[in-house]
């Protein structure tokens, strides 16, 4: 019975076993969907909508192939649309029945302003979410949302790629193979046990039986076998061993010898079973077993934010503004470097790209002249991106070292012209240890741009320049003073000390009989660029002019430069009969409360460039 029950067990170790193997071979389920898109006529560009890559549930890769250069990009629909407006591009999207659908889409009649109609490379644009570059065959993991899109190119003058292929991942996993594995394992160990017991008490069961006692040996006489052994004991002849004691010894030996070649024999059958179980048991992927207990994982409370009916997505994520922000400083680190001012206009506009326009031309001139020029740093500590969905676009960024806490952070802001333009930064300053950055709308959410005539704010941005220059020039006679948080009047005082300097100089060396100084600060013409913050403030930054202006007292005065190395190399004359004026552009970023808070307006940052130095003419 015991070889039946051994059978039985063998029979289901191999059922069980043969299962296992089955479902990860042959009954497993294809890893992925597949969606090949079509492209009805060659154009430069593709365009595949987000619903597409939607289509299916899980993880989307996209796989595109062709020889040469092959580039994909995804960024927002609109953005990308706007982008194309005056291309040919085929449209890939989807139609009723799911299936991928392409359309060829002519350029527009006028193309937009700022657009190119022909030979636009997209690589390198900023308006891409992300963006890689493969030769021949680029495979990317995505998981767009609605509202996204993916472009696909070359170098926007040969035809893109039509070989693409997107492919969804499928869960093929089979939790039942590792059970049925291991409990094949443990059945084929159940099986072989029972087989080595069966056979162990076969063996019993047919071992050899004792014979009956023989006929007995002649007996003798007593007396005469008493006399035998006696003289054999008087002649020192020891009695023979009987041969009963000897085979019984032999016989011990030998079946001792039979219990270890039996041991031997079913550790030589069961280790191979349980080594064998013992691969099956671990041989399995995590794919192979139940999952059981999954934990559901605990919700994290943020703060709540409150997002308006009609806000429009942010101009940037975080991801893409890093990147862009760290294109911006290495390319105005190698501006920097080369004084290359056509370089530096790349990624420089207004006060920020005038101010360096005159620093080359004094770096090239002057060779004492050295230090490090106020740049964006390499880590973005604060976004704030405008939301919105027209041009032109702007963004409002804190930056920071990443290994040095003790460089004092930048804040900038940028701003994309329009859809073909890189964002270029306009103000830029330094910010103290001291200040404190209000509390902003997060980046994803983004922040509105605050109206420049703004009621709203407890000054108008555009009156803010001219406000803080008023108080400036007037000091406490000012209407504004009072208005101004302490950095923003140990600025101003910083600047009225410089200007007595001046003054002072001018009767150090007996000059003031003959010549006059004036100073008159005005806010420039820039427009001031407004982000709201969370407590209904905004933050504003706007730049001012700082004029100075020497000029003599009588007609037969004039004015000598002396040792201004930098007016000699900016005006090339060394004396002048009507003076010379210098002005200086101080670019102001602040912290503006709303309507009817008692706070002061704070300064955040700011930063100071010497402009220009002209002859008076």
């Amino acid at each position: 019975m015991r070889f039946v029950w051994a059978v039985v067990a063998f029979v289901l170790a191999t059922v069980l076993i043969g299962a296992g193997i089955a479902q990860d071979t042959i009954f497993k389920g294809p890893s992925a969907e597949q969606m090949e898109l079509s492209v009805s006529e060659p154009a430069p560009f593709v365009l595949v909508d987000a619903e597409v890559l939607a289509s299916r549930e899980g993880l989307q890769t996209m796989i595109v192939t062709g020889e040469g250069d092959i580039f994909v990009a995804y960024g927002r629909t609109a953005d990308m649309e706007a982008w194309l407006s005056d291309a040919e591009y085929t449209h890939v999207t989807l139609t009723a029945e799911g299936e991928p659908e392409s359309t060829a889409v002519d350029a527009a009649q006028e193309p937009a302003v700022g657009g190119e109609t022909a030979g636009r490379s997209p690589v390198g644009s900023d308006l891409w979410l992300d963006s890689f570059s493969e030769q021949d065959k680029l495979v990317t993991e995505l998981q767009l949302t609605e509202g996204h899109s993916v472009l696909i190119a070359r170098d926007g003058v040969e035809p893109a790629p039509e070989n693409i292929l997107i492919s969804w991942p499928l869960d093929n996993s089979t939790p039942m193979v590792g059970p049925l594995m291991t409990a094949g394992g443990v059945m084929l160990v159940v099986g072989l046990v029972l087989y080595i017991l069966a056979i162990r008490h076969q063996r019993r069961g047919r071992g050899p039986r004792r014979k009956g006692v023989g006929p007995l040996p002649e007996t003798q006489p007593i007396g005469v076998a008493d006399s035998a052994a006696a003289a054999a004991i008087d002649g020192g002849v020891q009695a023979p061993t009987g041969p009963a004691q000897g085979s019984d010894r032999a016989s011990g030996g030998e079946h001792a010898q039979q219990r270890r070649s039996a041991t031997t024999r079913r550790l030589a059958i069961g280790l191979p079973a349980l080594a064998m179980t013992a691969v099956l048991a671990t041989g399995c992927t995590a794919d192979s077993w139940p999952e059981f207990g999954a934990g559901t994982p605990t919700p994290t409370p943020t703060p709540t934010i409150v997002t308006p009916e009609d806000q429009k997505p942010p101009v940037v994520s975080e991801k893409q503004g890093q990147r862009i922000v760290s294109e911006i400083a290495a390319t105005v680190a190698q501006a920097d470097a080369d004084l290359d001012i056509d370089l530096a206009e790349t990624r420089l506009s207004g006060p920020a790209l005038e101010s360096r326009r005159t620093e080359y031309v004094l770096r090239d001139e002057i060779a004492e002249r050295d230090g490090e020029m106020t740049a964006p740093r390499d880590k973005v500590k604060i976004l704030l991106p405008e939301a919105t969905d027209s041009w032109p676009r702007s963004v409002l960024v804190l930056t920071v070292s990443e290994e040095d806490e003790t460089v004092p952070p930048v804040l900038l802001t940028m701003t994309q012209a329009d859809p073909w333009a890189d964002y270029r930064v306009a103000e830029i300053a330094d910010m103290p240890a001291s200040s404190e950055f209000p509390d902003v709308a997060p980046a994803w959410l983004g922040a509105t741009r605050v109206p420049t005539e703004s009621p709203f704010l407890s000054l108008p941005p555009s009156e803010l320049a001219d406000a803080f220059a008023d108080y400036v020039d007037e000091g406490d006679k000012s209407e504004y003073a009072g208005r101004f948080d302490e950095m923003s009047q140990s600025l101003a005082e910083t600047v009225r000390d410089s200007r007595d300097a001046v003054v002072q100089g001018l009767k150090d060396k007996d000059a003031a009989k003959t010549s006059k100084a004036k100073f008159n600060m005005t806010g420039s013409s820039d427009e001031p660029l407004s982000f709201a913050t969370l407590d209904s403030g905004a933050v504003v930054a706007v730049s001012v002019l700082d004029t100075e202006r020497i000029t003599p007292t009588n007609k037969d005065a004039v004015i000598r430069i002396g040792d201004n190395e930098e007016a000699k190399v900016l005006t090339d004359v060394k004396e002048s009969a009507k003076g010379f004026e210098t002005t200086y552009a101080i670019q102001l970023f602040f912290a503006v409360p709303a309507q009817g808070s008692n706070e002061q307006i704070r300064l955040l940052a700011y930063h100071q460039d010497l402009l220009s130095v002209k002859v008076i003419k």
